[in-house]
């Protein structure tokens, strides 16, 4: 937004970084008990952006309209138009405490908020043509607020709210998030310009990061005690999410990955026609045949480098459902408990980082991160053989093999 700055320079972007501030209101405050409207505060050259209320763990971002009522501990997101030095004063006149910017000078860019900022264009076609930006009344159709206004080149820096409208013109918005896209959407009037390419990736829930938290731990010491299946533990935490609004049927649904969830079902099937016709002991005995004779410790060595050099070519998933029925009819063959060599396969499944097709998790970050095949045998296969030898050493320990 630097070019929305007076002048455009290092020292305007300074100037302008002043704007917003996060103000909190004190237990004297003139303002607490007031409505917005009664307040005046667009008269006195400060435009409020949003409310942030706590609400029992988190917080609320209120939508400010000419009803909200401002109260005492409320803290106020605001655009000053008027020097620094009346800001101050402003603040101090009426009992309101600056607190930080949470992301600092992104705090209107970053998708983890709630609020964003966005230009747009008057076209010739607007209904918005010769009014100003007053009687434009943007925060009552839209939500969103008005904190510039651009014509050609030039910033208009003096009472730009009182500026009739002409084509061409650009304002600079600040709202919500789902304002911003519905305008996007909606507007005939506006057309939007340089929208943030991760308006997408915008938190949709991000004041219910503290029900996660509980909900994960809850879930997490429900699965560790034992009390219910694991199973119903994770379908109890989906529930919760549910109802406390953590998430919601749409974007529960856009999560699922359809491809590892066909892979794996299509995988359990192939798994049981290799023990139905005999695949798995075909394959277990051909283990026991190479290493039957050997200390037990190297069996589960070979038992890892056959499932984690599986891995390389199917999913991890995939592999575990493969390889522990053939761990246990080793185990069966060699008069062993089936817990250590089981472990052992788990943990050399999960030791999907050698290639980027062993996992969608490697697959995921090949993309973002820029990297090649390489890159993954490089990195991966030096930690494969530290996770093999810390495995062979201390499953049996842990998992005694008698």
């Amino acid at each position: 937004a630097r070019r929305w700055l007076p002048g455009g320079t290092e020292a305007g972007g300074a100037r302008s970084r002043g704007r917003a501030h996060r103000v909190e209101v004190g237990r004297h405050s003139p303002l607490a008990g007031l409505r917005l409207d009664e307040a005046a505060l667009r008269q006195k050259g400060i435009n409020l952006l949003a409310i942030e209320r706590r609400n029992g763990m988190g917080r609320n971002v209120l939508r400010p309209t000419g009803r909200s009522e401002i109260r005492a501990g409320d803290v106020l997101l605001v655009d000053a138009r008027i020097p620094v030095e009346e800001t101050e004063a402003l603040l101090q006149r009426h009992d309101l405490t600056q607190v930080p910017l949470r992301t600092g000078a992104g705090y209107l860019t970053d998708g983890s908020q709630e609020l964003g900022m966005v230009e747009v264009i008057v076209p010739a076609e607007s209904t918005l043509l010769g009014q100003t930006v007053l009687q434009a009344q943007l925060r009552r159709e839209y939500g969103l607020t008005v904190i510039g206004l651009r014509r050609g080149r030039e910033v208009v820096r003096d009472d730009f709210l009182n500026e009739k409208l002409g084509v061409g013109d650009m304002l600079l918005l600040v709202g919500f998030w789902t304002d911003i896209k519905r305008l996007q959407s909606t507007s005939d009037d506006l057309v939007v310009l340089n929208l943030p390419a991760d308006i997408d990736n915008v938190l949709p829930g991000g004041t219910k990061a503290p029900h996660v938290l509980v909900i994960l731990a809850l879930v997490v010491a429900l699965m560790v005690s034992g009390v219910i299946p694991n199973v119903q533990a994770a379908l109890i935490g989906c529930l919760l999410m549910g109802l406390t609004g953590c998430i919601d049927f749409a974007s529960s649904y856009r999560s699922i990955d359809m491809k590892t969830l066909i892979l794996i079902v299509d995988m359990l099937p192939f798994s049981i026609a290799l023990q139905r016709t005999g695949g798995v002991d075909l394959a277990a005995y051909g283990l026991t045949s190479l290493v039957g004779r050997a200390s037990p410790r190297l069996v589960l060595a070979v038992l890892f480098v056959v499932t984690s050099g599986l891995g390389l070519f199917i999913s991890n998933t995939a592999t575990a459902v493969l390889m522990a029925p053939v761990a246990i009819t080793v185990t069966n063959d060699l008069g062993m408990s089936p817990y250590p060599f089981a472990m052992t396969v788990a943990v050399a499944a999960s030791t999907a980082f050698m290639t980027p097709i062993s996992s969608p998790v490697d697959t995921l970050v090949v993309g973002p991160g820029n990297y090649g095949f390489g890159d993954f045998v490089r990195i991966g296969v030096p930690f494969s053989l530290v996770v093999l030898l810390v495995s062979v050493l201390l499953i049996p320990v842990f998992l005694p093999l008698h």
